[in-house]
């Protein structure tokens, strides 16, 4: 494996991951439009952002162990899947997609995990 594919397997999963949870992020900002008052601001923003802050710890436990990002991103995409039924495909694309795209790159890593480590981190 050379050099520069290592590195690809090795922080193309992680910035994808901190790009998806941020894009994910976006979407609780739309409670600032119901003016609920600050108390009702905070808990709905609290709320919204749950799953990126599941997502994010996931993505720090991750950071280390590979297959625990390639657990949690792959179950996120089924979950999304399964749960929210009734939108268009290109909802399922995103919002599904490309998590189960950075899973799929985890679960690459954690699959070549020595290879990738030994190169990868002598340069940091």
């Amino acid at each position: 494996m050379n050099k520069l594919l290592k590195q690809i397997l090795f922080w193309t999963p992680r910035v994808a991951g901190i790009l998806f949870i941020l894009f994910l992020s976006l979407f609780a900002l739309d409670i600032f439009e119901m003016e609920l008052g600050f108390w009702g601001t905070i808990l709905g923003l609290f709320m919204h952002l749950i799953p990126s802050i599941l997502l994010a710890v996931t993505l720090a436990l991750a950071w280390r162990w590979e297959w625990v990002g390639a657990l949690a991103f792959l179950g996120w995409a089924v979950w999304y899947m399964i749960a929210a039924q009734g939108f268009h495909w290109s909802v399922y694309v995103l919002i599904a997609g490309i998590p189960a795209l950075i899973g799929f790159l985890f679960l690459a890593g954690w699959i070549w995990r020595r290879q990738i480590r030994q190169d990868t981190l002598k340069l940091a």
